[in-house]
């Protein structure tokens, strides 16, 4: 009797929810509706296969895509995975399975948080260190500043020739409404227990003393980045790689002429390469997925429950969603 009430309110909610999107009339044309497993965790499929009869060693393929922030993806009426959570989660399954000989990682974001890419970072070192497998690094659309960050993790870098890469830099963006609150009448005053406590306020301009804290934080980052480049880029000296992490950006046949790729090709390259460093002949090429919901590690939330807005998809952009001043290894305009 209480499932079916608990049906029943499930229905209720959804259609009141599609309901009031139509009427505001700017929401999407159409919906995706779909039933939750009970079983989230993940689960391996099958996207491509050698010849022959006897076919078991495999290449995982893993996906990094969109904003890397050790945070959920929420839009309108969901809360999607915590990217690192996820991709901690999908290199433990590869590190598990015997048959698993090397990983691909299919990159496609602008980068994101300093905390979020380092942790991602780590995580596919300790993979490599406790495996002994390689991990080819595939680049898609974009694979700047985290993104490249992480993909200095990999035994090898191979980007598409449309792909657009580097942007070796750290930044924080703030914002000041101070000069609109003037205009308002309005008037910000913070009880603190230090001088810096609000630090980076939005409320107010940066002192020249802020500026100066905080720029020796980018700094610091900024030189991780540059060590992490330099260890996985053996070839770049320090000055040459200087010339270079000022923060632009590369299409993939500058980055291969400066050092910092290793190939041009696609993604069935990286994969036969992957198979060369594995000394694997035939292999099947396996993907990970999973429904929404389930927590599988540290990096997830805390919050377990599957909310009925995932049965809906709508999509808001990063942007939207960001908590505030962070510290960012982040090329801004892959952002939008």
């Amino acid at each position: 009797m209480k499932d079916g009430v608990m049906v029943r309110n499930i229905v209720n909610v959804v259609v009141m929810s599609l309901v009031a999107l139509m009427g505001t009339g700017c929401g999407p044309g159409a919906f995706l509706v779909r039933p939750v497993p009970a079983d989230q965790k993940l689960s391996e499929r099958q996207i491509q296969r050698d010849k022959g009869l006897l076919v078991f060693d495999k290449i995982a393929v893993i996906d990094v895509d969109g904003l890397m922030a050790n945070q959920q993806r929420s839009s309108l009426l969901r809360t999607g995975d915590n990217p690192v959570s996820l991709f901690v989660e999908k290199l433990d399954k590869a590190r598990k399975d015997r048959f698993v000989k090397a990983v691909v990682l299919r990159l496609n974001s602008p980068g994101g948080t300093v905390a979020a890419s380092d942790a991602m970072y780590h995580s596919l070192r300790e993979f490599k260190r406790q495996s002994g497998k390689p991990v080819v690094a595939c680049m898609l659309d974009v694979a700047a500043s985290g993104a490249y960050y992480l993909a200095c993790g990999c035994d090898g870098i191979v980007a598409q020739p449309s792909s657009v890469t580097g942007s070796i830099g750290t930044i924080m963006q703030t914002v000041s409404f101070a000069g609109t609150m003037d205009k308002l009448g309005i008037k910000a005053v913070a009880i603190k227990s230090g001088g810096l406590k609000d630090l980076a306020s939005p409320l107010r301009d940066l002192s020249s003393e802020e500026q100066e804290v905080l720029q020796k934080i980018i700094t610091q980052f900024y030189e991780q980045f540059l060590e992490v480049v330099r260890n996985g880029r053996g070839g770049l000296s320090r000055e040459k790689l200087g010339e270079l992490a000022d923060g632009r950006v590369f299409t993939a046949g500058q980055a291969l002429e400066k050092g910092l790729i290793d190939r041009i090709g696609y993604p069935n390259d990286a994969i036969a390469w992957a198979k060369r460093l594995a000394a694997v002949k035939n292999a099947k090429v396996v993907i990970y997925h999973r429904p929404i919901g389930y927590k599988p590690n540290i990096y997830g939330s805390a919050s377990g429950d599957i909310e009925v807005g995932a049965l809906i998809n709508v999509e808001l952009p990063d942007w939207l969603t960001s908590s505030g001043p962070q510290f960012l290894y982040l090329w801004q305009p892959g952002t939008n």
